[in-house]
């Protein structure tokens, strides 16, 4: 005879192979979030071809990151490298060694350099003097070689060599791991035929670094010199102005409003392309009181020069997604807080970055409370936003209080719910033996003349559909 802890048992093992039997047909695992889809639905439509090498949005303020696609796979930057020329460039002025109105002279090897037809360039006149803030234009914008490396030469004194060894450093410094400078440009120091000389640094040597150590690069530069976003955030700029030398560039920041694919709030920062690094994008947007920075690698490939444009579809579906799933607000206010059934008095209230429609949760570590994030911070060089606290102290506890507060259990609350699981078991349990009947008449019905009339699939939905009428059955004597 049976007894309940056997029947038990048994309906277990008959729910168990129910579970193995649906398990056999194949599953379509759908990625939580996937760029393709996103796009689609921000109206910056993304094709597969165009999908990035790698991708990363963080928050500007905290560091926080918000989305991310093979952040650390290295990948050439291309001109993007101009970024940290143009970095240690303010760190320069900020040095008091020169500022935007100092003057750099065209020497004979700087026109030389500019009339080199496969560098990005600008004209470059026989000595002519350009002001440090036309540098700037010129870098940003047209991403012009020449004026990159008269930028460079004059933070280092004409130490090309040098120099290199400062982007390295600096990026050691901020915890870029995972980036190696050769040249201050992105082009290769054997471009520019031997007028380009750093010894001791290899002429065909590659720059490498990652989208989560460019992402770390720009949140430092923004954070420390918010004005190189006068120099990248206009659609169309004039260097030398009301001079003979007055130029006109449209920006290859297509995201920026008023260019191709003008994305609101798009103000900065860089793009860059080679025939290795296909169509690379640095962008930072600011909405509100939200600004946000991204990264994208690896668009498309260097032969199909859409990518040029493809890019910013891509980065413009990113930002999109990342503003519009992500919101900034109060978490929490000064003063007493439950965390984890734990008593806290917060000095101040606590703000942060959580999904939209979702509740945050916290930690509590020597007297700091931080937010937990999906993906955490992009460099651990760049701590986690916090807010101080007190542990309050415990409440006296009425015992008498405590034992007419705490509920009983109700058993008919657990009869209600043994009845409801297996009503649901029994009807899906009969749907299923229903089915298997509908399939086997349509079998029937193609195979005329055949005694044979089911197949696997109506003998699997037949099995499966009696295997939870009887666990309907156990379930409403038994449990």
């Amino acid at each position: 005879m049976f007894t309940r802890k056997t029947l038990l048992k048994t309906t277990s093992c008959l729910l168990l192979l129910a579970c193995i039997l649906l398990g056999s047909f194949p599953q379509i695992n759908h990625a939580e979030e996937d760029l393709l889809d996103f796009a689609e639905k921000s109206g910056f439509p993304v094709k597969e071809p165009y999908r990035p090498k790698a991708s990363i949005v963080i928050d500007a303020d905290s560091g926080q990151i918000l989305w991310e696609d093979q952040p650390d796979l290295s990948w050439s930057p291309a001109s993007i490298a101009k970024v940290m020329t143009m970095y240690l460039a303010f760190e320069a002025m900020e040095q008091e060694k020169f500022n935007l109105d100092t003057t750099v002279t065209a020497t004979e090897q700087y026109v030389a350099i500019s009339q080199i037809y496969a560098l990005s360039n600008n004209k470059i006149s026989l000595g002519v003097d350009y002001p440090v803030r036309d540098l700037f234009s010129m870098v940003a914008v047209p991403s012009s070689n020449v004026a990159t490396l008269m930028l460079a030469n004059l933070v280092s004194d004409n130490d090309e060599a040098d120099f290199i060894r400062k982007m390295n450093d600096k990026a050691a410094e901020l915890g870029m791991s995972n980036t190696t400078y050769f040249n201050c440009s992105g082009a290769q120091i054997s471009a520019f035929d031997g007028l380009y000389q750093a010894p001791g640094i290899d002429p065909n040597g590659e720059n490498k670094s990652t989208a989560r150590d460019l992402a770390i690069l720009t949140y430092n530069l923004i954070k420390k010199y918010p004005d190189i976003l006068q120099f990248t955030s206009k659609p169309v700029v004039k260097t030398m102005p009301d001079t003979p030398y007055e130029e006109t560039f449209e920006t290859y920041n297509y995201s920026l409003p008023g260019a191709k694919y003008g994305y609101d709030g798009v103000d900065g920062l860089k793009t860059g392309s080679s025939p290795t690094g296909a169509f690379n994008y640095i962008a930072t947007a600011k909405k509100g009181d939200v600004r946000l920075i991204e990264v994208i690698l690896g668009v498309g490939d260097w032969s199909d020069q859409a990518g040029e444009y493809e890019r910013h579809l891509a980065g413009n579906a990113i930002l999109d997604h990342a503003f519009s799933t992500y919101e900034y607000k109060k978490l929490l206010s000064k003063g007493p807080n439950t965390i984890d059934q734990k008593e806290i008095i917060l000095e101040q209230d606590f703000y942060g970055f959580i999904k939209k429609n979702t509740e945050p949760s916290f930690t509590l570590k020597d007297g700091q409370l931080a937010l937990k994030s999906d993906y955490g911070q992009v460099s651990p060089e760049i701590p986690v936003q916090t807010v101080s606290y007190q542990e309050s102290e415990p409440k006296a506890v009425d015992n008498e209080s405590v034992k007419k507060n705490t509920r009983q259990p109700s058993t008919t609350k657990n009869a209600d719910h043994n009845y409801l699981v297996s009503s649901i078991l029994a009807v899906f349990g009969i749907l299923l033996l229903v089915f298997s009947r509908v399939f086997r008449k349509r079998v029937a019905g193609v195979r005329r003349g055949s005694r044979k009339t089911s197949t696997t699939t109506t003998r699997l939905l037949f099995t499966v559909g009696v295997l939870l009428i009887l666990s309907a059955i156990s379930v409403w004597i038994f449990l």
